[in-house]
């Protein structure tokens, strides 16, 4: 689909080390944040539980498979759970960001679009079971009354494969929308990751280097970046580890540059809370 630019529309960084050092290094310099803390929201089967196993793959420096997938062709969302992802550095300790997946959206079933909002707040607590039916009530076991900011989300990021942003339903925007809208209520930097680049574009899957070089994933970006009212900047393509058995530079590169972005926006945010 489409075809390919000579140069980058996009230039990545060329030393991955570089960002891997910084996301090592990485500590929030607001000292009532313990880490930052990543929300991924998405359409059911978008990527998000893939991302998080592509990031841990990276860093580790092999494929890691520790956020479960179900690669069935269904539209029920298989994570059912809030659950945080840290990161680990070895004898070091911990990433001082985390990632929390949750149940994916639907039409009609999926997460509860307030359970989001509650979630963007800290008032989710971990291994909450989402109810499509109910949001989580004030008063249950799993409501979290007074949230530290560790608690809260620093940055949300919207996961949306690249070759289903055209097939996006009104009702699935308008419920995107209405999370975003509530994220940049509470000032919350927001940021979305186009996945599955290689089903998208058949060049990008002959050669990820050519991912920013595709005419058609940069029609996605800009369309997506329209749904959703996000600027082209904050819209990211990348390529999950799903079917390798070892990493590569190549789809290293793209994944760290998403995630560093996440960071650096995260950080700001920390940092201009009490502006």
């Amino acid at each position: 689909m489409g075809g390919v630019f000579s140069q980058s529309w996009r230039p990545l960084p060329k030393n991955n080390q570089d960002t891997l050092d910084f996301l090592k290094s990485y500590r929030p310099r607001n000292h009532e944040a313990s880490h930052l803390r990543i929300l991924l929201i998405g359409p059911s089967g978008d990527g998000k539980s893939t991302f998080i196993n592509s990031v841990d793959s990276v860093l580790q420096g092999r494929v890691a498979n520790r956020a479960p997938t179900d690669q069935h062709l269904t539209a029920d969302s298989f994570t059912k759970k809030y659950k945080t992802y840290k990161f680990s550095k070895g004898n070091e300790g911990d990433y001082s960001f985390v990632f929390n997946d949750i149940m994916g959206m639907e039409r009609t079933k999926g997460i509860h679009v307030e359970d989001v909002k509650l979630a963007l707040r800290g008032h989710v607590k971990d291994d909450y079971e989402f109810d499509p039916e109910n949001k989580l009530e004030e008063g249950a076991p799993k409501y979290n009354a007074a949230p530290e900011l560790s608690d809260r989300v620093h940055v949300l990021v919207t996961v949306v494969p690249a070759c289903s942003v055209s097939l996006l339903p009104p009702d699935m925007i308008a419920k995107l929308r209405d999370i975003r809208l509530a994220a940049t209520a509470l000032e919350i930097p927001q940021l979305a990751i186009l996945t599955k680049v290689d089903v998208a574009c058949r060049k990008a899957q002959r050669n990820v280097n050519n991912i920013y070089k595709s005419d058609y994933l940069k029609e996605q970006v800009y369309k997506f970046g329209q749904f959703l009212g996000l600027p082209v900047n904050s819209i990211f393509l990348v390529k999950n580890y799903s079917s390798e058995i070892s990493t590569n530079d190549a789809t290293d590169a793209h994944i760290l540059c998403a995630l560093k972005q996440m960071v650096v926006f995260g950080e700001d945010y920390l940092n201009h809370l009490n502006d």
